[in-house]
């Protein structure tokens, strides 16, 4: 039996009881090691501990998740106060994690706060008002909803002709969940536009960074994705990447 491509996964820095741990919610690692019918494992963001570049090499690929935490506004110029909650810890390791990954050309892939990550570490901004901006549709669902009444938020992306996602899912638009309250506001140079939120938002977008692919979305396909193909889809991908057939 041939060994499957493991994918390294991100972790966060969050409280469990009294203590610091590090935490990756189960919906990431299962639907991706479901759909892209891989192994994985954790990084812990412990970056006073390890270095990226120590563990790159062994894996196929990577991915950025979401999490409650936003990153720190001075990584992208923005000289006020942000809205917490804040992970230093993962903000440090994520930007070592994007540049050994590209160096390394491995897949990156990346979700929500992954992919604000991934445009941030590549020298992009983001705006913190996509659920409060009068220019945008609102991209969080209101106050006091539940857990899951968030990810029942929902609006179209516009899926750019000929990009990756265009031509894997074959049709020009998908409805897709919406659960952020910051979104990019300059797209790092390099970074190709893959979808668009009606708004204007930029979605999703892609490159090739030293021959690798790399595949980032605002929206959370790791959500009920055994009930979502478009979600499913995403996470095929990321098995097709892991195996360098994409």
């Amino acid at each position: 039996m041939s060994s499957r491509p493991v994918l390294g996964i991100i972790a966060c820095n969050r409280m469990v009881g009294t203590e610091l741990a590090q935490v990756v919610m189960n919906r990431y690692a299962t639907a991706a090691m479901r759909h892209a019918d891989c192994a994985a494992l954790i990084i812990p963001s412990l970056p006073d501990y390890m270095r990226a570049a120590e563990i790159v090499g062994r894996l196929d690929g990577v991915l950025l998740t979401g999490t409650p935490s936003n990153i720190a506004p001075e990584l992208y110029g923005d000289p006020a106060d942000g809205d917490g909650p804040f992970d230093p810890d993962r903000d440090r390791m994520m930007a070592e994690l994007v540049e050994a990954v590209i160096a390394a050309r491995r897949p990156l892939f990346g979700i929500c706060r992954g992919f604000q990550e991934i445009n941030v570490a590549l020298g992009g901004t983001l705006r913190r008002d996509t659920s409060a901006s009068e220019e945008l549709l609102h991209h969080h669902a209101p106050d006091g909803v539940s857990f899951e009444g968030m990810f029942d938020h929902h609006h179209k992306v516009e899926l750019v002709g000929g990009g990756m996602l265009a031509l894997a899912y074959k049709k020009p638009s998908l409805e897709v969940n919406s659960v952020h309250y910051q979104g990019v506001g300059t797209l790092a140079e390099g970074l190709r536009v893959e979808a668009r939120a009606p708004d204007g938002l930029v979605e999703a977008y892609s490159a090739r960074p030293n021959g690798a692919p790399l595949l980032a979305v605002q929206w959370h396909p790791e959500w009920a994705t055994d009930g979502n193909n478009d979600s499913q889809t995403y996470f095929h991908l990321l098995g097709r990447a892991l195996r360098g057939e994409l």
